[in-house]
């Protein structure tokens, strides 16, 4: 168990603005920091990040939290896991207090294979440093390629013996189950025909690669063999597994993210070694897609840090126009694609292992060219003087500019297509707008066979809005963001004037907020009705009352990890509209906490009207249902009615 002092610690030190921009590309927007959502696929960001309440809200999903909730949300951490992992980062010194059995074994069998995984990639590194074969065949192979030690240390390279069943032995000693190293694929499992099983390791005999999730988890690995055997795969990678889906993973995306958001770019190869040379140059920003073709899901992954691709390409030509499908990838996703090639007989891995980092750089952006100039001269060459694979050139490059979301975007790429390609504007338009019929008459087409496989059923009537849990979330966010402030309240005190009339007198009484709410909340008897805002309301009035320096974030440290993204979403919902900068066009919206008091006042005033409307509508029901002399009731409800009519006369509103 961790420590509550480290706990504490990290809390204090952890950044949420930091943290999350190691996985999104965050640009600021007003006091807060704006981004594309991590968990859905969206054009326009709607996910926030609030420096100032340390807490984050995903509109487009729903979801929200803190620091520690994103990890959990994003890396599928666990608690403890995203603690350890923000002390890490922070250079925090981890306390911890012994487990129990029973701790132990809450541990699910997720994590099992992440931990299994760690353990294979520590048992590769170590046979690859300390192993007499390891350093004759794996380090000497790392070496030849030009890797020095620091970088083999950095990717966390290793070596699997040349041997049946190594690994999977030393592993089972070392208390790792057989269950996990199968499910993660390091270990085949076969049954025999006399019923008892044999095992394998899944790598033998080859240089290991472990791939790593944006967090630095490995999730699985890349294995390369070194012997000439053609009825081996050169490489090969791990199955996918609960933890790996190779369509989702980059390689090389842990050690790169920084450098992608910092230089607002990222190159993608096609190897492990191509990342690793080009990043022990000096060039980090660049990832792998890891030898399998280009995935939505990938891009995806990039966009969160950059809106800028460049995909370098191997001198050789052959499979280029393979490739070229990748970069309509890019483009539907709204990206800005540029491609570089290398010299023939060149790729990433030998020409930044041949060339200082200076020209390695001046080389990517001298030769990175724009997607349409690339794609223009390479299917023009083929093309050649044929006016048929001409036309057909000219319908492919029009086909990649109907990809891109982006209408001025597309039509800055038809007239530079028309430019390179001496055609019309009008006949590339004429293209472009059949090629968006077809989609669409596809789309219809889809569409009309998908409702014939359903009945037609009448859409839910609108949900009514439920003013109680309204008022109830209320009343939380007013305790979160003005609880501790002291303020001049206008209590109302029922009096009868001389006529014998009952009315409300005002009387001025200072108090902190969350004192007014809960003695008004005491005094009327009023309990929220909404079990998680109740857990919420009681656990911020015991800290407010114990804590004259109250934070958010502190408390939602203190916080079940379950209330967080309630407690977040409540925060981050208004700041979806806040209206940023209007003061440079001298327009100057009135804050909220300018007017707490009489948020308070008007909060707490329409909850008791509320209550009131529902205590009478149950007593006029009540009356309905019985045949009994009715008159206390009848009397109750004028002197309800009365006070209903008092308190909105007080909120300014009237009432039919």
């Amino acid at each position: 168990m961790i420590s509550k002092n480290t706990i504490d610690q990290v809390y204090e030190v952890a950044r949420v603005e930091e943290v999350i921009g190691d996985y999104v590309q965050l640009k600021k927007s007003g006091s807060n920091f704006k981004g594309l959502s991590p968990f859905t696929d969206e054009r326009t960001p709607s996910f926030m990040v609030s420096p100032v309440k340390q807490i984050w809200k995903d509109f487009s999903s729903g979801k929200g939290g803190n620091v520690v909730a994103f990890l959990m949300e994003h890396e599928h951490f666990t608690y403890p896991e995203a603690i350890k992992y923000l002390a890490k980062k922070y250079n925090i010194e981890i306390e911890e207090t012994e487990q129990t059995n029973e701790d132990k074994e809450k541990a699910n069998e997720k994590e099992s294979m992440y931990l299994v995984s760690a353990y294979a990639q520590k048992y590769f590194s170590r046979t690859l440093w300390d192993h007499e074969l390891g350093k004759a065949i794996g380090l000497t192979y790392f070496k030849e390629r030009g890797f020095e030690d620091e970088t083999i240390k950095k990717f966390g390279l290793g070596y699997s013996l040349d041997l049946w069943e190594t690994f999977t032995q030393t592993a089972l000693e070392d208390g790792y189950q057989l269950e996990f190293l199968e499910r993660t694929g390091l270990t085949i499992v076969k049954k025999q025909n006399d019923g008892t099983t044999k095992q394998f390791d899944r790598f033998k005999g080859r240089v290991m690669f472990p791939i790593h999730s944006m967090s630095g988890r490995v999730l699985g690995f890349g294995g390369r063999i070194l012997t000439s055997d053609k009825k081996a795969a050169k490489y090969l990678n791990s199955p996918e597994s609960e933890i790996y889906h190779k369509s989702k993973v980059l390689y090389g995306i842990y050690f790169a993210k920084q450098a992608i958001a910092k230089e607002d770019n990222c190159y993608l190869v096609e190897g492990y070694t191509d990342v690793i040379q080009m990043s022990q140059r000096g060039v980090e920003n660049v990832v792998a897609s890891s030898g399998t073709a280009l995935t939505p899901e990938q891009i995806r992954l990039i966009n969160r840090l950059t809106n800028n691709i460049t995909v370098l390409f191997d001198g050789d030509a052959a499979g280029l126009r393979a490739s070229l499908r990748g970069i309509d990838l890019i483009l539907e996703q709204g990206m800005n694609v540029k491609v570089c090639t290398f010299p023939e007989g060149e790729d990433p891995d030998s020409f930044a292992k041949n060339n200082l980092y200076e020209d390695l750089v001046l080389y990517l952006e001298e030769n990175a060219k724009d997607f349409i100039q690339f794609k223009t001269s390479l299917l023009t060459k083929e093309a050649a003087n044929d006016p048929i694979k001409r036309a057909d050139t000219v319908r492919d490059i029009v086909n990649s500019i109907s990809k891109i979301p982006d209408r001025i975007k597309k039509e800055i790429y038809i007239q530079e297509c028309a430019r390179m390609m001496d055609i019309s504007e009008e006949v590339l338009y004429n293209t472009l707008a059949q090629i968006g019929k077809k989609e669409l008459s596809d789309v219809q087409k889809r569409n009309k066979q998908e409702q014939k496989a359903f009945e037609v059923v009448k859409n839910d009537p609108v949900e009514k809005v439920n003013v109680q849990h309204v008022l109830e979330r209320k009343i939380i966010e007013m305790l979160l963001l003005y609880g501790n402030q002291k303020q001049e309240f206008e209590d109302l005190v029922l009096k009868e004037n001389e006529e014998g009339e009952l009315v409300l007198e005002p009387e001025v009484v200072e108090a902190k907020v969350y004192e007014k709410v809960y003695l008004d909340l005491q005094e009327d008897e009023i309990e929220l009705t909404n079990e998680r805002f109740r857990s919420i309301y009681y656990t911020l009035i015991e800290d407010l009352n114990e804590n004259e320096d109250f934070s958010v974030n502190t408390f939602l440290s203190k916080l079940d990890q379950e209330m967080v993204p309630e407690v977040s979403s409540i925060l981050m919902e208004e700041e979806q509209y806040v209206l940023h900068n209007w003061e440079r066009k001298d327009i100057y919206p009135k804050e909220k906490k300018h007017g707490v008091a009489q948020l308070v006042d008007e909060t707490i005033l329409t909850l008791r009207c509320n209550l009131i409307r529902s205590r009478i509508q149950k007593l006029q029901q009540h009356t309905q249902e019985q045949n009994d002399d009715n008159s206390e009731i009848l009397e109750e409800i004028v002197n309800y009615l009365q006070l209903n009519k008092l308190l909105n006369a007080k909120l300014n509103r009237v009432l039919s």
